[in-house]
């Protein structure tokens, strides 16, 4: 990843594509094998680039050598790449738009694992791409035009094809409440509450546990917006994204991923809103389906009374 990070033009950066392409690709494999024709929903890259960089002088001396460039260059392009609110920044769909080779080399890997697990006789599987922070229609055009450029030439190539989709996350404000122009170039939603409720609040989810606690004691929140969707608003914007969406392609597949989704609350809301599926971490499987049942009952049992 930090070779490609620092590679300065697209050509520098084909070295370090390809053994991420390799290494993605084995892991598809293993993942679409295992789940055996089920859908698999793989997330395009959303690395937030800070996270990467090299801290010391030990590490930026590893890679050095890695990539046969001097420290001291590798220093001057750590502080051109250096952003001061990177959660905001270079990250999500707009590393795929500024630097195409990145989404295409993922994409490859996926179409690519997907025809070697037909070829072996397995159970062809169902892929959903999803997009990351997406907050614009355009955005996902240009991407979605990037994966459906790649799966061409990889089906092309294997003469054969798997069935896909290709959906966005549903993270940022813009996106909810424009969601009908998303609609019509997305087959599905997915929304990324964690990201929605930092931007929807202005609250940095690692920063701000050092006031949540006093907010709560004084009534301001009643809860963790972090634990539970905060319902007036984060909750508001989903809801607009729902009918929006919906109202422009009635077959929209919209699901829920993130810590949310294995809080009880927050399953109760989804259920109200209509969702498809929500997307709970492994440890919270078990409360998430339990949760989820409860609030299918509680809906049909308040159906009947009204």
């Amino acid at each position: 990843m930090r070779q490609m990070i620092f590679a300065e033009c697209a050509a520098d950066r084909q070295r370090p594509l390809s053994k991420l392409s390799e290494a993605q690709r084995d892991d598809f494999i293993e993942i679409l094998t295992v789940m055996d024709g089920r859908p698999v929903t793989i997330r395009l890259l959303d690395p937030p680039l800070h996270e990467f960089m090299p801290n010391s002088d030990a590490e930026f001396a590893a890679l050095a050598e890695d990539t046969g460039l001097d420290a001291s260059l590798l220093k001057d392009r750590a502080a051109v790449l250096h952003e001061f609110n990177p959660m905001l920044g270079h990250r999500g769909c707009r590393l795929g738009v500024t630097h195409p080779e990145i989404y295409e080399m993922q994409c490859r890997a996926i179409f690519e694992a997907a025809t070697e697990v037909v070829s072996r006789g397995l159970a062809p599987p169902i892929l959903e791409v999803m997009v990351p922070l997406i907050c614009t229609r355009e955005e996902l055009v240009f991407v979605r035009g990037l994966v459906d450029q790649v799966a061409r030439d990889v089906f092309g190539r294997a003469a054969c094809s798997v069935p896909y989709s290709v959906g966005t996350m549903i993270e940022l404000p813009r996106a909810a409440l424009l969601a009908g122009e998303i609609a019509e170039v997305s087959d599905f939603f997915s929304f990324g509450t964690n990201d929605l409720t930092q931007t929807t609040l202005g609250l940095s989810r690692d920063d701000s546990h050092r006031f949540l606690k006093t907010y709560q004691e004084r009534q301001i929140f009643a809860h963790d917006p972090f634990v539970s969707i905060d319902r007036p608003g984060v909750g508001r914007l989903m809801a607009i994204a729902v009918d929006a969406g919906l109202a422009v392609r009635p077959s929209l597949k919209i699901g829920i991923c993130g810590e949310h989704a294995g809080d009880p609350k927050s399953i109760q809301l989804c259920e109200e809103l209509g969702l498809s599926y929500i997307s709970a971490s492994p440890y919270r499987v078990l409360t998430a389906r339990l949760s989820a049942a409860q609030a299918a009952i509680r809906r049909r049992e308040f159906s009947t009374e009204t």
